[in-house]
């Protein structure tokens, strides 16, 4: 089996409603995606011959998709009143607005999901929330 891993990086706010301690006051991290993807044979021929993947095109979903959340507050749905988010729009701050409690968990299955829908053959995605904390996602054997 081989193995490739690439990794990007985003900064956003977030907070757990209804969570019962710090997290539950909005915060701000430095998010670390680690991608890692599988694959039991290299290409045979092309200018991609002896690679699993050209890492450019590995790199560069990851980092779309680690751009797409730079710099904004992620909140889950529902998680704010709607006047709030309103007030907050008119300001031109950044919001995205997610169907799961945007935990390094989710983060990671969400990360997971949406790059297997783009055709890679994952292993695991590992999101550190920091340097010292992360969380890893992968699908369970068949």
């Amino acid at each position: 089996m081989y193995y490739l891993k690439t990794s990007a990086s985003f900064d956003s706010a977030h907070f757990l409603s209804g969570y019962d301690g710090k997290c539950a006051n909005i915060h701000g991290h430095r998010w670390v995606v680690e991608v890692r993807i599988k694959g039991e044979s290299l290409q045979q021929s092309g200018v991609q011959r002896g690679m699993l993947v050209d890492f450019g095109d590995l790199k560069r979903e990851v980092r779309r998709l680690a751009d797409s959340l730079d710099h904004s507050l992620i909140y889950e749905k529902n998680s704010l009143r709607p006047s709030t988010v309103v007030a907050l729009r008119e300001e031109n701050f950044n919001l995205i607005e997610v169907d799961f409690r945007p935990t390094a968990e989710n983060f990671a299955r969400d990360f997971y999901i949406k790059l297997s829908s783009s055709g890679f053959e994952i292993a695991d995605v590992t999101v550190y929330e920091t340097p010292d904390n992360c969380a890893v996602y992968e699908e369970a054997e068949k």
